[in-house]
């Protein structure tokens, strides 16, 4: 575990942000991200982080589906996500197993130049400034359940493991962060749930992309397609 840590606001936010390209990992504010780090480049990339505002960005490379194939100078997309390291512990053989808490999105303004191995940006936070500052209660999306039959559905067709009777009781907002997050999802798709406006825009597409998957698994489904 890490000692506590200062409340960061709009105005405390860094302009110095290292990033972790990674494809088809998608961190959204609200959501939590384990990491296994073990790259030196990456093990430098924390420990800084942790030395600074313990904020690492989460941002897909544009081509490569490989987390292998992520070479220094690929392109990167140009929106991520901030997420503030929750949770450290270092392990014997010298990797980093940490925890990193979804804060604010980000638009690529400039990358600046590496440190120690590990890429930086200038982060502009101005559009998603209300991922911070949004205090509201849980409010519920407009069509659950489309969503979760949709979901059920992609599940048996990914042959994908879960227990729906706690998805039934999960909270909208969360149900929506967790499933964008954690479904195997193209990249393309992921960045896409990314860039969503707000949790009702997420789930809507959400629900679109499981539908599509179900038309894509089931050939009962062809012709039917709106």
């Amino acid at each position: 575990m890490i000692e506590r840590m200062r409340a960061l606001t709009p105005e405390t936010l860094p302009d110095d942000l290292p990033v972790f390209p990674l494809p088809g990992a998608l961190l959204l504010p609200g959501g939590q991200m384990p990491l296994n780090i073990f790259e030196p480049r990456y093990l430098n990339m924390v420990e800084d982080a942790l030395a600074g505002a313990r904020l690492i960005g989460m941002i897909q490379p544009v081509h490569e589906s490989s987390a292998h194939l992520v070479a220094d100078g690929i392109t990167l997309y140009n929106v991520g996500c901030a997420g503030r390291l929750n949770k450290f512990q270092e392990t014997g053989d010298g990797r980093y197993l940490v925890t990193l808490d979804g804060l604010i999105r980000f638009r690529v303004a400039e990358e600046l130049p590496s440190r120690d191995g590990y890429r930086r940006v200038r982060p502009d936070y101005r559009t998603y400034i209300d991922d911070m500052l949004n205090s509201a209660p849980d409010q519920p999306i407009a069509d659950r359940p489309k969503l979760l039959s949709t979901m059920a559905r992609y599940f048996q067709a990914n042959g994908i493991e879960a227990d729906l009777s706690l998805i039934e009781n999960t909270p909208d907002a969360l149900l929506v962060t967790s499933l964008a997050m954690t479904c195997p999802l193209d990249p393309g798709e992921k960045q896409a749930l990314l860039e969503c406006d707000d949790t009702e825009q997420r789930a809507a597409l959400l629900t679109r992309i499981f539908e599509i998957a179900g038309y894509a698994t089931d050939p009962s489904q062809s012709g039917k397609r709106q």
